[in-house]
């Protein structure tokens, strides 16, 4: 570790230092040691307790879950498992577990440990559970208990059939953290992290660099990489002259504005990948304007997402209908259309409502997990909602504050607040940011505390089924009701995208999102 900290780190770094006066592919940063240039700094490396993409985009490449998603695809294969069965009731969950494997620390990964990790997340009485709190645990709800059978065996009992469980473990949340490392470092593990993944943490200097090294035990074949360097630069202005100066490798989230630029030049590549994300705006229907059904239709008429799209997104993304992405073919509804660019019915309905010139507080990021451009979108849409007769006031915040204030609730703070997920299920946005269980101070995501029986209705029985079509058909329901109440404005599905040196090889995109550098290559 030490002469990776002190050899490979310090000659990229100074490499870096250089490579801002030379032109476009007249410098390089060093071969085997992968630069990445990230949107923000990360919030922890704590897979238990964050719900940036952002993150998890480090996570990825530094733990392993106990399945993980096929290359390319949004299904599960094994990892840490080797193989699972399902009781005839979908209740039991049984995982023979992969021998051998260690976690950065020289600890053992074995039932025991899974189990910690779960319960950790799950029983308050945990010696653990005050390292908290653990945002996404909703994830794991429906675990009634976690046993371990022997060190290569683990049973998970669910208190009800949860059909999305295997697709859940695959994501971040699932991943396994050494019990050793938890204990040791407490609150502070999510600056120490430890898991079993390909890449082992070295050091974490803040709004500078995360740095990971080869693990050379890694059960699924050592990287070819000798080090990542993950680089928070949070304007993407900045990011591009960056990228184009040779002071990173790589860059997700390239602004639409540069896509052409790097497409054209034989020094980079550019890579795109549909995925199940959603850009919107949360409206704040518990008071204020947004309390009102027929405010929250006229925003969503108001604004032009086809001109958003095409030019401020570069026709990088499609308008989006309602509140599940149409990458999730089975369980989309499309018969819905988006709704249509009308300013006159928009301000019929606003001066039905009685708010001709009504003031709304809007809250924009500088930039986040999929955030498209969050603060020309967030100028575009304020000139709209203006033209219409409301009064909007931006706030715009960095990412990490921006999250530590809307996600705890809009209530007696915003109007309305610019939002993207990217999930690994139909389930997870409505169930973790739509249901009235899902209101702030009851744990969830739903910061604009939407509320409607039904809806809540249609995500448990979707959540229960096992029958893939039922679940489709009350998916496509709960859309329908969703998009006529209009708790969001629906803005837009994205296809990410990213950039990177010729140099770097084996690389490509995945549907999760996630960033996946196990068998990336960069020889020269």
């Amino acid at each position: 570790m030490h002469i990776i900290k002190r050899g490979i780190v310090a000659l990229a770094l100074a490499a870096v230092s250089v490579l801002g006066v030379a032109g476009s592919g007249s410098a390089q940063t060093p071969p085997n040691v992968l630069i990445v240039g990230q949107i923000a700094e990360p919030l922890a490396l704590d897979p238990h307790t964050v719900t940036a993409v952002n993150d998890f985009r480090i996570l990825m490449n530094v733990y392993d879950g106990l399945v993980r998603y096929k290359n390319g695809k949004l299904e599960v294969e094994p990892a840490l498992a080797t193989a699972w069965t399902i009781s005839d009731d979908g209740l039991t969950y049984t995982f023979t577990l992969r021998e051998g494997v260690k976690f950065h620390d020289g600890t053992d990964f074995n039932a025991e440990a899974v189990k910690f990790n779960f319960d950790r997340m799950l029983k308050d009485d945990h010696p653990q559970h005050d390292t908290g709190p653990f945002p996404l645990s909703f994830f794991f709800s429906s675990i009634a208990e976690v046993t371990a059978i022997n060190p290569t065996t683990v049973a998970f009992r669910l208190s009800e059939p949860f059909a999305p469980f295997l697709s859940n473990l695959a994501y971040p949340t699932g991943l396994i953290a050494s019990p050793a490392g938890i204990v040791k470092h407490g609150k502070d593990f999510g600056r120490n992290p430890v898991g079993t993944g390909p890449f082992k943490f070295v050091e974490w200097q803040s709004n500078a660099r995360v740095v990971v090294e080869r693990n050379d035990g890694y059960w699924d074949g050592a990287p070819s990489l000798e080090a990542v360097i993950f680089r928070p630069i949070t304007d993407a202005n900045t990011r591009v002259a960056e990228m184009l100066s040779g002071g990173i490798d790589m860059m997700v989230e390239v602004p639409p504005d540069n896509i052409a630029t790097f497409a054209s030049d034989p020094n980079y590549n550019v890579y795109d990948q549909a995925g199940p994300h959603l850009w919107f705006l949360i409206l704040n229907a518990k008071e204020g304007p947004f309390a009102d059904k027929r405010m929250r239709q006229a925003v969503n008429y108001a604004v032009n997402k086809e001109a958003l799209v095409n030019n401020v997104l570069q026709g990088t993304a499609t308008v989006a209908a309602g509140p599940t992405p149409p990458a999730f073919s089975w369980a989309y509804n499309e018969a819905l259309e988006p709704y249509p660019y009308d300013p006159q019915k928009a301000k019929e309905l606003i001066a039905e409502a009685g708010m001709d010139g009504a003031e709304v507080t809007f809250y924009v990021t500088e930039g986040g997990s999929g955030m498209l451009d969050p603060v020309p979108m967030g100028t575009a849409i304020q000139a709209d909602l203006k033209a219409v007769g409301l009064n909007v006031k931006i706030e715009t915040y960095e990412w990490n504050t921006f999250l530590g204030k809307v996600n705890p609730g809009l209530e007696g703070k915003a109007d309305m607040a610019e939002m993207a997920w990217m999930t690994n299920d139909p389930d997870t946005l409505p169930f973790l940011a739509l249901r009235t269980a899902a209101w702030p101070d009851k744990g969830g995501f739903n910061s604009g505390y939407y509320s409607n029986p039904e809806v809540d209705a249609l995500l448990e029985g979707a959540r229960q089924s096992t029958d893939q079509t039922e679940r489709a058909r009350l998916y496509k329901e709960m859309q329908t009701i969703v998009q006529d109440d209009a708790p969001w404005l629906f803005v837009a599905n994205w296809k990410q995208n990213a950039v990177a040196s010729a140099t770097v090889e084996n690389f490509a995109l995945q549907p999760s999102f996630l960033l996946m550098l196990g068998k990336v290559s960069k020889p020269n």
